[in-house]
């Protein structure tokens, strides 16, 4: 049984940490982190809820590092989360549910995780918030954005405080944002690839502006002064066909750097794959979990190609992650 571990002081050591691969040497179990600053109330920060991106570990690491010797600008709680697939740098682990899937609100069954996610919420909502973020890394080539769950001003202007690029969902549901935002402020920031330095110094940089405001202002932003999507679709392979990006003997071929079109505005026509098998296609969901992808792709000649113009977001090479999750989300523009 997973044990969630609180802790009001960080663990000796944490700063010579090399990588969240060694993490569990000073933190064995998933650890919330309450921190005192000098303004209430607190911001709640997850990172590592996918093992293997290590962005938030390092800028949390290097945030924590800054203040060592002085006050927080804002009480902070930091949630570690799946520190044992980090041991092994992984997304997940066998056998794991994703951690990001598993928070109040998600639609998998009870277990240990989604038992643990509300444990967490439940400590945070009593302690009072400011603002929620949860940290990610995408395995495709993106730019920096963030994510929402409501189109709420003050929402908006957490995410535009990251980035001039934000994405509006409603589904996957039991995501960390999701849970949190009725409540506050929630936002999920997509930096790129792990192992990038950028990534670590824009989060950073993004998560000290954050414990320094007084308030989140509760206008709304300029007009053109940030670009909104919406999800429309999650696309994924089914299960029945075998794909790669290189392999011509597999039922659907992937185009080879297929992540260059990521929030790029594809026109109908745009091809995603090729099959010689009379069935093969790809599927693509909708927020109410019904299969649509009829009405997104169509089956030119050996092509799978886009049905109508969008935009795909967090288009991924890696074939495990879309096994796991997903090959990628459409995208619609919103005024």
């Amino acid at each position: 049984m997973l044990t969630l571990t609180e802790l009001d002081t960080l663990p000796a050591g944490f700063f010579a940490l090399r990588s969240p691969r060694d993490l569990h040497t000073l933190m064995p179990n998933p650890t919330l982190l309450h921190l005192q600053g000098k303004r209430e109330p607190r911001v709640f920060i997850s990172v590592l809820l996918h093992g293997n991106e290590d962005t938030g570990f390092f800028a949390i690491q290097q945030l924590l590092q800054k203040y060592q010797t002085q006050a927080l600008p804002r009480s902070l709680s930091v949630f570690f989360g799946n520190i044992e697939a980090a041991t092994f740098g992984k997304r997940r682990l066998q056998g794991q549910p994703d951690y990001n899937r598993v928070w109040p609100g998600s639609e998998l069954g009870d277990c240990d995780e989604t038992w643990l996610m509300a444990q967490v919420t439940d400590i945070m909502l009593g302690k009072g918030l400011f603002a929620s973020i949860d940290v990610h890394n995408n395995t495709g080539k993106n730019p920096h954005y963030g994510c929402i769950n409501v189109l709420d001003n003050r929402a908006l202007q957490l995410a535009r405080l990251f980035a001039n690029i934000a994405v509006y969902f409603e589904t996957p549901r039991g995501v960390q944002s999701m849970a949190f935002a009725p409540h506050c402020p929630a936002v999920t920031v997509e930096c790129g690839k792990p192992g990038v330095a950028h990534g670590v110094e824009h989060v950073l940089e993004f998560l000290d502006a954050v414990l320094h405001l007084q308030e989140l202002p509760d206008h709304p932003l300029p007009p053109h002064d940030m670009q909104i999507y919406q999800t429309v679709a999650r696309v994924t392979l089914p299960e029945q066909y075998s794909f790669s990006f290189i392999d011509p003997m597999m039922d659907i071929q992937l185009l080879p750097a297929l992540d260059r079109y990521n929030f790029s505005e594809l026109p109908a026509g745009t091809a995603f794959a090729t099959t010689a098998h009379p069935h093969a296609r790809l599927h693509a969901w909708d927020d109410e979990g019904v299969e649509v992808g009829e009405h997104f792709f169509t089956r030119e000649q050996g092509r799978i190609q886009l049905k109508q113009p969008l935009m795909p977001a967090m288009l991924t090479l890696d074939e495990t992650v879309i096994r796991q999750d997903c090959l990628c989300y459409l995208m619609k523009r919103l005024g």
